[in-house]
């Protein structure tokens, strides 16, 4: 098997890739079909730590358009995290790998609170630790949680998997001409306000000089080639 190419990424996925065709809930197949592409990978020796979003329970924007306090939207958010996070981590455990689940807001009947220093003993340990309940605070992304995540151990890449091969200049989905980018400047995706990332997470890389590979989450080998160093998706960096 090719060697690694990175020691220790973060791998950010949304809450949509655990949806059944209705686009709600959680099917357990999809979170098993996840744990098999993460196995190899840590069994090729990768610290990989992970956040992934809530789309799949909850979208506060809906509850936005109904006159719902941010707030009260943003941490019904952080808590759906949470729920996402127990399913991998069941997943992934089945699989046969060892896990910890860390949250920002404290739940210790479920998870260990977030300690930087923990986590990163984890991680040299060999086991996979997923991020829940975002930064902890109200009006942050679980993109921004996974950019500040990443810095905070020390990960050399951030991985945003997707559902379309990279980053366009429009969706590729409505628009069969839409042209992929290999390569964009931190400055560049900002221009663009490509909708794979928000802003303040794109900034917070840029400020630190985190790389951010966006990439399809299909096929089943796909996170295996990125870690391998493979050029598929699309790199921002400087």
């Amino acid at each position: 098997m090719s060697e690694a190419r990175y020691r220790r990424v973060l791998l950010k996925l949304s809450g949509d890739f655990l949806a059944g065709p209705s686009g709600f809930g959680i099917e357990p197949d999809l979170a098993e079909a996840i744990a098999a592409q993460i196995k190899p990978v840590v069994e090729l020796g990768v610290q990989l730590a992970i956040v992934i979003g809530a789309g799949n329970i909850w979208r506060g924007r809906i509850g936005l358009e109904h006159g719902m306090e941010r707030a009260t939207a943003d941490y019904m958010g952080m808590l759906a995290t949470v729920i996402n996070s127990l399913a991998l981590q069941d997943a992934l455990e089945r699989a046969g790998l060892i896990t910890r689940v860390q949250t920002a807001v404290e739940m210790r009947a479920v998870a260990e609170p977030y300690i930087r220093r923990r986590a990163i003993r984890h991680l040299e340990k060999g086991r996979v630790v997923i991020f829940g309940a975002g930064t902890g605070n109200a009006y942050f992304s679980t993109d921004t949680a996974a950019a500040l995540r990443a810095m905070e151990i020390d990960a050399e890449v951030l991985f945003k998997a997707t559902k379309v091969d990279g980053v366009y200049d429009k969706d590729p989905l409505k628009h069969p001409e839409a042209r992929r980018f290999e390569h964009l400047t931190y400055i560049q995706a900002l221009n663009l306000g490509i909708k794979v990332m928000d802003s303040t997470a794109l900034s917070l890389c840029m400020d630190n000089n985190l790389p951010i590979i966006v990439f399809k989450l299909q096929p089943p080998d796909s996170l295996l080639r990125v870690i391998r160093g493979e050029r598929i998706g699309t790199l921002i960096s400087r």
